[in-house]
């Protein structure tokens, strides 16, 4: 058997918020939206946003309602210059988690929150 990696789906509380920040303020173009389900095109993998609603309604999944932040995993995206990017972040209001720091390995790495508390690691491509 051989899998691959189509997409990530975020449950998100607060839907235009969410959409605003994966759209708007970190620039995904959205590749297709369905009510409350948006895909973005981030390259080979999509990521998409639906609503815990949505998802209990439509798919018949039983997802609680947030009680806290979602820190149980993370996305990564990688860029050219992390520090650069973390600043523009900042000034629109992102969370930053963890400053840019380079790694032993050699790739610099830096952390952000989206509106629902998933961490998102700004990253550089391990060399």
């Amino acid at each position: 058997m051989k899998l691959a990696m189509k997409y990530v789906i975020l449950y998100v509380n607060d839907f235009e918020k969410t959409l605003h920040f994966y759209q708007h303020i970190l620039g995904l173009p959205v590749k297709m939206q369905q009510g409350t389900y948006v895909e973005f095109d981030t390259g080979a993998t999509t990521l998409s946003i639906n609503t815990r609603g949505s998802v209990r309604e439509e798919i018949g999944l039983d997802v609680p309602e947030a009680l806290s932040a979602s820190q149980t995993f993370e996305i990564g995206f990688v860029v050219e210059d992390v520090a650069a990017t973390i600043e523009t972040l900042r000034v629109q209001g992102v969370t930053v988690v963890k400053e840019p720091v380079m790694k032993p390995w050699g790739q610099t790495v830096a952390y952000v929150a989206d509106p629902d508390g998933h961490y998102i690691e700004i990253c550089t491509v391990i060399e």
